[in-house]
């Protein structure tokens, strides 16, 4: 559907629907970049200026002068005429030739006895042509003939009189504004220089804003940002760069004083449970007591579960890591338990990430198909801009209006009261937090081979 189309069906409905449907049509077809709309807004204005003073100037301005030349010189070849028709015998013609050659800077021949050249083609741009003929038409009035293409310097013009064939050769800057072109170079050439400073200042101040954006882009992915990273530009982008940098401080900060408590409780609640498994130990064998060593045991395992989703992988710096070796290790351990795992790589097999976390989120997210299903097909796609983990599996899934509910902490779809049966509850929590530490997600869907798929996207 073109534009007419879509603005035609939405005038149908209204001005302001047909207004807005023109507003999408150039929203799609303009520049996203802002270098590329700050080019635009400096370039667009200056050619349009450049288009109307070029219109004008040759519509009007040269235009009229080209009409006075050419109506001077057709004057001067009338007045010619004139003097040869009233004395036109071979002395007088020599005289006349002679005055128009000194005097009106024009080289005249008489031609008896021969006829008018068939017509020549006129020139694309005829603005000559049509102005010169429209003057000898109307102030001489005879049969003619022009040529202002063959010799570039000289206009030949051919008048049919009663002696014969009258032969005018003239100057063209006599019968043409030719030196127009140089207003026209000189108003590009100085709209070049003034576009290429233009450009030159643009890009000094759109490339503090490409840092702060990769700045914060890193940020956003987990990756550390880079060193020489100052705001820098105009006072607007200065003031967003502090800001951003202050924004990045306190996150780190908060994230530090979360860590630091969070060991200071753990390390106070592991005494407390080491504590209660001496007592236990020292009451001897007593098989009322294994309930408690077992809630103790369950207590430690929840403790150093939440610590480390708490504490996350913030602290790893990012590194290389080969996929396959990764899923080598993760086959073998299906094999150890029985089941099986099968794994396609397209694309590049090393990546950048946090090794030590994105491995734990691969295993995370493999150890819940490996113990509900039997079998999992992986597919792996690392494209320039994206990496993609597909895990499909044949359990018996997730009901969809769980699936965004088993990502938060503790959460079990079961209330199986021992651990090993249903986990903590935080291998998925831990790996969304650790796709989105690195600016990725994971998403559940329903599978193709009848179980829970499982969808990581990371951007690399």
């Amino acid at each position: 559907m073109t534009l007419f189309d879509s603005i035609r069906r939405d005038q149908d409905k209204g001005p302001v629907t047909g207004l807005r449907a023109f507003n999408r049509w150039l929203r799609h077809r303009m520049p996203t970049g802002l270098y590329a709309r700050s080019i635009l807004i400096i370039v667009l204005p200056m050619l349009i200026l450049q288009t109307v003073l070029a219109f004008v100037f040759m519509e009007r301005h040269w235009q009229l002068v080209t009409q006075r030349l050419s109506e001077a010189v057709t004057r001067d070849i009338a007045a010619v005429i004139s003097l040869i028709d009233a004395d036109p015998d071979p002395q007088g013609l020599e005289r006349i030739i002679r005055i128009a050659d000194t005097t009106l800077n024009l080289t005249i021949s008489l031609e008896a006895g021969s006829e008018l050249p068939p017509p020549r083609p006129r020139p694309f741009f005829s603005i000559l042509d049509q102005i010169l003929s429209d003057q000898i038409a109307r102030q001489i009035n005879r049969p003619f003939w022009i040529d202002t293409v063959g010799n570039s310097r000289l206009v030949e013009i051919r008048i049919v009189i009663d002696q014969g064939i009258l032969r005018i050769f003239t100057h063209r800057n006599q019968t043409y504004a030719s030196n127009t072109h140089i207003f026209l170079v000189w108003m590009v050439g100085t709209s070049l220089v003034l576009i290429v400073i233009s450009l030159l200042f643009l890009r000094g101040q759109i490339r503090p804003i490409l840092s702060l954006a990769e700045a914060a882009e890193s940020f956003g992915k987990g990756q550390r940002p880079p060193e020489n990273f100052t705001p820098r530009g105009a006072d607007e982008v200065r003031r967003a760069g502090l800001a951003f940098i202050l924004m990045r401080e306190r996150i780190e900060r908060q994230m530090e004083q979360r860590t630091a408590m969070l060991s200071g409780v753990s390390h106070d609640l592991r005494t407390i449970l080491t504590r209660f498994k001496l007592q236990l130990a020292l009451a001897g064998d007593n098989p009322d007591l294994d309930s408690m060593n077992q809630d103790v045991e369950d207590m430690q395992t929840m403790l150093e579960g939440y610590l480390d989703f708490a504490k996350g992988e913030s602290e790893e710096d990012f590194g290389t890591l080969q996929l396959s070796e990764l899923f080598e290790k993760l086959k073998l351990d299906f094999d150890l338990h029985g089941k099986t795992m099968r794994y396609t790589i397209d694309g590049d097999d090393e990546i950048r990430v946090r090794p030590n976390a994105f491995t734990r989120l691969v295993f995370n997210l493999a150890s819940n198909s490996r113990r509900y299903a039997k079998t999992l097909d992986v597919e792996v796609r690392h494209t320039p801009k994206w990496l993609v983990v597909i895990f499909d599996d044949d359990g018996p899934g997730i009901p969809p209006a769980s699936r965004e509910d088993v990502f938060k902490p503790f959460f079990r779809l079961d209330e199986a009261r021992n651990l090993d049966a249903s986990g903590t509850g935080l291998g998925l929590a831990i790996a969304r937090d650790i796709a989105r530490s690195h600016g990725g997600n994971v998403t559940l869907e329903d599978s193709p081979k009848g179980g829970l798929r499982a969808v990581v996207r990371v951007p690399v």
